[in-house]
C-alpha cells in the first residue's frame, strides 16, 4: 500500500492526505474530519508517522465501501478505535452515513452538518481527464441505480465535497451535484 507523506488542511477541522497508487493508476485520497465526538479518518491510507501524530484524538475510522479497507485496520488497532462502514452505520450524532446503492459494494457517503461537508467514496470522482462526474459504469454494480441513489445526497446541506479519488470541491459542491444530477 502506498503511503502519504503530507497532511493537508482543507478547512478548519478538515484534512486530507493522498498518494498515487501505480497498481491501480490513480491517486488515493483520505479524509480527516474533526467532530464533537473526536477526529474521524475516512478511507485512510498510510500516513507518515510525524504527520499522523498531529491528528489528535482519533475517535473512529470510516470505510466508504468494500474496496476501501486500505489502512483502516492498522489505524483502528493503533488508536484503539472502531471501524464504521455500511455494515455498521451507527456513527456519532453529528455524522450521517448515506447508502449509495448501485456503486461499489457497501458504498456510503458521509455527511457532517457541523462542517458542511460531504465525503464520497467511489460513486463520484473529481480528477482529470473526467472532472467532476459519476464513477465509470464498468466499476458499478448498477450504474442507473447509483445515479438515482445519489439524489439522496441533495437532502443534506453541504458546501464542500471530498472524494476517495479526486480533488476536493471547496465551495458550491451541492449546486454542482444538483447540476450533475439534473440530466439523470
Amino acid at each position: 500500500m502506498v503511503s502519504a507523506v503530507e497532511l493537508e488542511q482543507v478547512a478548519p477541522g478538515l484534512f486530507l492526505w493522498r498518494a498515487y497508487d501505480p497498481s491501480i493508476k490513480t491517486e488515493l485520497f483520505s479524509t480527516g474530519l474533526s467532530t464533537s465526538s473526536g477526529f474521524f479518518m475516512i478511507d485512510p491510507i498510510p500516513l507518515a508517522s510525524a504527520e499522523a501524530k498531529t491528528l489528535g484524538d482519533v475517535a473512529g475510522i470510516i470505510v466508504t465501501n468494500d474496496n476501501h479497507d486500505r489502512a483502516a485496520r492498522d489505524f483502528a488497532e493503533r488508536f484503539g478505535v472502531p471501524i464504521y462502514s455500511a455494515a455498521s452505520p451507527l456513527l456519532p450524532a453529528d455524522l450521517a452515513a448515506i447508502p449509495i446503492e448501485g456503486a461499489a459494494p457497501g458504498e456510503i457517503a458521509i455527511h457532517s452538518e457541523v462542517t458542511g461537508v460531504m465525503v464520497v467514496g467511489d460513486a463520484l470522482i473529481n480528477f482529470d481527464p473526467y472532472g467532476f462526474t459519476f464513477l465509470p459504469a464498468k466499476y458499478c454494480t448498477n450504474p442507473k441505480l447509483m445515479r438515482r441513489s445519489l439524489v439522496k445526497l441533495l437532502a443534506y446541506s453541504f458546501e464542500r465535497m471530498l472524494f476517495a479519488h479526486g480533488t476536493p470541491i471547496q465551495s458550491g459542491a451541492r449546486k454542482r451535484l444538483e447540476a450533475l444530477l439534473a440530466d439523470i
